[in-house]
């Protein structure tokens, strides 16, 4: 008759299969306005940075050469200036930070050729000194913009910049010296009230130590010292760097003697290089 005998019936209330794409969509925007949210981009940035350095150079100095690695930290960067992100950051901060612990234990970039160039503007320091803060700022910002376009054209990294001068890094001599000429006749067409600065630049290729955003040893001090002493205009290279480049023309060698660097060494003052 209808009625029901032991255990209460249950009635069971179908459930519409909108529900779960509801919940999944609602997860899905949850987790996409995470990924976005200003202020954990920003301290995942600010994180990354502190451990890595500046930002632009670190992705730049990650995604330099073709190994596996770097081609994926190349997408990932990629992916970051398309689609800022929460995950995109720390997928390219692990990443790094798993690129510099091999280079650290030896497996990286220390153990290969990196031609390092260092590069400054001759007299700048007494200029500055008479034509004020304002004028020396303006200078320093057209020298950027003379400067670093070649070095970025020929696959270089910015390592640091210097006040008057930078440190940059390249996987080969041709690269660096080609990067240099192109440096010091974009910044001959510099004028600013009156004055015309020159740039004087070093390049030696060695195999320095890289951690984490720099390099260090022997090598560094080697290109720091080339560029000491080198005069205005000139693009002065160590042997090393003058064999790798093979049939150029070099207007003066000269011994090089300096603190922190090996004895015996000589520099050569290049010419011109033919395309």
């Amino acid at each position: 008759m209808g009625a029901t005998t032991g255990a209460a019936a249950v009635r069971l209330t179908p459930v519409s299969g909108r529900e779960p794409r509801r919940r999944a969509q609602q997860v899905i925007s949850t987790g996409r306005a995470l990924n976005r949210h200003p202020g954990l981009l920003k301290a995942a940035k600010r994180a990354r940075e502190r451990l890595l350095g500046h930002e632009e150079l670190a992705d730049r100095l990650a995604t330099a050469r073709g190994r596996p690695a770097d081609l994926a930290a190349r997408e990932l960067a990629s992916y970051r200036r398309d689609e800022p992100g929460v995950i995109g950051e720390l997928g390219l901060t692990a990443l790094q930070i798993w690129q510099s612990i091999s280079e650290h234990q030896g497996r990286g970039r220390g153990e290969l050729d990196v031609a390092i160039l260092f590069t400054d503007l001759v007299g700048f320091s007494s200029w500055a000194l008479h034509a004020g803060d304002e004028r020396a700022i303006e200078l320093l910002r057209a020298l950027a913009a003379a400067v670093e376009p070649p070095i970025l054209a020929k696959r270089g990294e910015v390592v640091k910049r210097l006040g008057d001068g930078l440190m940059a890094a390249f996987w080969d001599a041709r690269s660096a010296a080609e990067a240099a000429f192109q440096a010091h006749e974009r910044t001959a067409s510099i004028e600013l009230g009156g004055y015309r600065p020159l740039l004087r630049t070093g390049v030696h290729l060695g195999r320095p130590r890289r951690i984490g955003g720099d390099y260090f040893g022997v090598d560094v001090n080697i290109a720091a010292r080339l560029l000491e002493a080198a005069g205005p205009g000139e693009v002065l290279v160590s042997d090393d760097a003058l064999r790798a480049l093979g049939e150029v023309e070099v207007e003066q060698t000269r011994p090089l003697a300096a603190k922190g660097a090996p004895p015996g060494l000589v520099a050569h003052v290049l010419g011109p290089l033919q395309e």
